[in-house]
């Protein structure tokens, strides 16, 4: 198991810690992920100019050795007013066309594309040479419909939960799929599916998940 320094972070299913200045080791805390898995398609979206952190293998499923990263996420970012809401939206549709021109690794299926389908304001670092994306840990091969229904159905299930930050999610959403988006019905269908079966999502979420596909389809259909 690889030693670790001093805490950085925590999400909701994993921590970071600082290994030095130049690395940081995630750590999966639910023993859900495949650390080698992940920084194989790290490492694939990278060979192809993708702005995803370097990987180091740790030998461990748990661990994940990455390049350690300076700036807030996007969402921290919005907070202390570096970006604006649509900004931040039309990025992150920005990082999902790109993603989505790198080829999948399925020989058998050349429409396949890589999807990281965890794609929302606080997997995005602003560095200073750019928006780096990071926890590749949902990443598979597929129809890039799903990875936008992902990211809309995450930024809508903040739109319609009244918290504080539900104008703001609202306004990244809209420009998010004012591109126009490669949403389509099934990939909306099926990203609604998944956020309703992830072990992550609390009760009052899932319950969101009905107004927020009325509001994706308001917009997007």
């Amino acid at each position: 198991m690889t030693a670790t320094g001093r805490l950085l972070g925590s999400g909701r299913s994993a921590d970071v810690y600082e290994i030095d200045e130049a690395w940081v080791l995630r750590r999966d805390r639910e023993g859900w992920g495949d650390a080698a898995a992940e920084g194989a398609v790290m490492e694939h979206v990278r060979r192809h100019g993708y702005p995803a952190p370097r990987v180091r293998h740790s030998g461990s499923r748990t661990d994940l050795v990455m390049e350690r990263l300076s700036g807030p996420t996007m969402l921290s970012g919005f907070a202390e007013g570096r970006i604006d809401a649509r900004e931040a939206g039309a990025l992150l549709a920005r990082l999902l066309r790109q993603l989505h021109a790198v080829p999948g690794r399925d020989a058998d299926d050349p429409e396949a594309r890589v999807l990281h389908l965890d794609l929302h304001p606080d997997n995005v670092m602003l560095t200073p040479d750019g928006p780096r994306v990071i926890d590749w840990s949902n990443a598979e091969d597929g129809r890039p419909g799903l990875d936008w229904g992902m990211t809309a159905v995450i930024l809508a299930q903040v739109a319609v939960g009244g918290e504080p930050l539900a104008p703001p999610a609202l306004a990244m959403l809209t420009a998010l799929l004012a591109d126009p988006s490669d949403l389509t019905e099934a990939g909306l269908a099926e990203a609604r599916r998944r956020r309703a079966v992830n072990p992550t999502m609390s009760r009052r979420e899932v319950e969101l998940l009905g107004d927020a596909e009325k509001l994706i389809r308001s917009l997007a259909f």
